[in-house]
């Protein structure tokens, strides 16, 4: 499966919470939730993925985790928050370029409708 088909279907799942359980939680319980759809949906998901950094021939594990990465291909990024931000964004570019993962999408479940809070990331 291709990072676009992946995508539409994570997108999907995260609609479904969303019209479940509106804005107003913490990123846990969505993090929660749409673990628990996209498993549903017969996707490979693993959560709290750590991320180390690799600095020439240092491996350092500064406590960095993915919150879900799906077929090993597509991270995602949760956040509950008034507007995403450039921090944000480089966040997800950040978890992209470590991983060598091509796609990213940045979830801010904190809007009345979902699709004003995905942003999608390539690297």
């Amino acid at each position: 499966m291709i990072e676009n088909e992946i995508s539409r279907k994570i997108i999907g799942c995260a609609i479904e919470v969303h019209k479940q359980l509106g804005p107003g939680l913490l990123e846990s319980a969505y993090q929660e939730c749409l673990y628990y759809e996209l498993i549903h949906a017969g996707l490979n998901v693993r959560k709290e993925k750590p991320m180390p950094i690799v600095y020439k021939e240092v491996k350092l594990d500064h406590g960095y985790r993915i919150d879900l990465l799906v077929e090993e291909k597509v991270v995602i990024e949760i956040k509950t928050v008034e507007c995403l931000t450039d921090v944000h964004t480089a966040q997800v570019l950040t978890y992209l370029k470590l991983g060598n993962y091509k796609l990213g999408l940045l979830l801010n479940f904190h809007v009345s409708i979902l699709k004003n809070g995905i942003k999608r990331l390539i690297n």
